[in-house]
């Protein structure tokens, strides 16, 4: 077993050398370890002075007027044009409003349509067994709609799960519980290679790691803004939409927003052109616009996602290492790849009795958070957690475990 002295050493040296430490000091932190990023990201500081302009100046001032004069109009395709480099796509194909769960339906039940317009016979939707529960939910619920047959298999089992029928496959590209990362990449080929859509949850990926939608082919993807790209409790989610798809994707949601004329009143339907076709209702303005606003941590200091990536194994790496020394042996059981090509930015560690164990981390200062019934998950944020989070995340849980 290491000496905590010496990890503690290895620590304040990594920290030292760590290209992205600076950008610690542009989140609201305390003597807290937060290690819960992958739930509720942390309060960039610069948010609170830009959300209270929006509301004391954009609406207490020029009210109606910020529609035009302050981009409110079209904010959710300019602020979806600044996480598309996060997740590998070019302008014009992501547009930010709804929730995750709504931009799910949108997306699979688009891409259920699409199919069948292709040919007959697509009348079945793979889903992730595995999948957060919301996704499960909103394919059963989508396949009702669009007449198929839902068929729940792991990610692994997909390739030989796909056939004539498959119209789409909904997959997780980092397990919510495990923090496995998926092959994105290669289930997308052979979605394609079946003829049918591949529809990607990137909740647990976007802004931790690369995720290449353009390069790799995907058809259409969701996520949330409030994990890793830390846009707030509840910020609005995206949808991306391939743009060659694009002026196919029919929403089963066809708001007056997506409206290619929307403010001509007309009861008859036409959708816009391009992501706006994403669009449903009026978007949530004071919540896009702090969303808005911690993107900036992004664009003003120059992070790379390749450099978030080498940050995140490192840390995840240093985790594990420093579990494994100061946590008895036997009492813990990581259920996250040791392999970093199937490694998100988490570590889930199993554990007996682990909900009244991240009770007792909690009250100690080290938030993570658990998982029925027996995970404790830690997620990993590298804009703001450092090599000293780690080392004392996993001291004090080896003294929570043996005291």
């Amino acid at each position: 077993m290491s000496e905590p002295t010496s990890l503690a050493g290895e620590a304040e040296k990594l920290d030292a050398a760590d290209g992205l430490a600076a950008l610690r000091e542009r989140f609201v932190l305390d003597d807290v370890t937060y290690l819960d990023g992958n739930s509720l990201g942390a309060l960039p500081a610069h948010v609170p002075a830009r959300v209270a302009d929006v509301v004391r100046r954009q609406w207490g001032e020029l009210r109606i007027r910020s529609w035009e004069e302050s981009g409110w109009w079209t904010a959710p395709e300019r602020v979806g044009d600044r996480i598309a480099p996060l997740v590998g796509a070019a302008a014009g194909q992501v547009v930010v409003g709804d929730s995750t769960s709504v931009n799910v339906f949108k997306a699979l039940v688009a891409a259920v349509r699409m199919a069948q317009e292709d040919g007959p016979g697509r009348d079945e939707i793979l889903v992730d067994a595995t999948t957060f529960p919301t996704d499960g939910y909103i394919a059963e619920s989508a396949a009702r709609m669009t007449g198929c047959a839902l068929r729940p298999v792991t990610p692994a089992e997909v390739p030989g799960a796909l056939g004539d029928r498959t119209a789409a496959v909904l997959l997780n590209h980092v397990d919510y519980r495990s923090g496995r990362l998926h092959d994105l990449p290669g289930l997308t080929a052979a979605v394609h290679a079946a003829g049918a859509y591949a529809v990607w949850d990137l909740c647990h990926s976007a802004g931790a790691l690369p995720v290449g939608l353009d390069e790799h082919g995907v058809d259409l993807a969701v996520g949330c803004t409030y994990k890793y790209l830390n846009g707030g409790p509840g910020s609005p989610a995206y949808l991306y939409v391939r743009r060659d798809l694009q002026p196919r994707f029919d929403s089963p949601l066809p708001g007056w927003n997506s409206h290619a004329e929307p403010f001509g009143m007309r009861p008859d339907y036409a959708p816009a052109s391009g992501s706006v076709r994403g669009r449903v209702g009026t978007p949530d303005i004071l919540s896009l616009l702090a969303l808005d606003a911690a993107l900036d941590v992004w664009d003003e200091d120059g992070v790379s996602v390749a450099a978030v990536r080498e940050k995140s194994l490192a840390l995840t790496d240093f985790f594990l290492r420093c579990v494994g020394a100061y946590v008895p042996t036997g009492r813990v059981e990581s259920v996250t790849p040791a392999a970093h090509a199937e490694r998100g930015s988490q570590v889930a560690l199993r554990c007996e009795d682990a909900g009244e164990v991240m009770k007792r981390l909690i009250e100690r200062g080290v938030v993570g958070d658990y998982r029925a019934p027996d995970v404790l998950r830690f997620g990993f944020t590298p804009l703001y957690v450092g090599f000293a989070d780690v080392e004392r995340a996993a001291r004090v849980l080896a003294r929570t475990l043996t005291g």
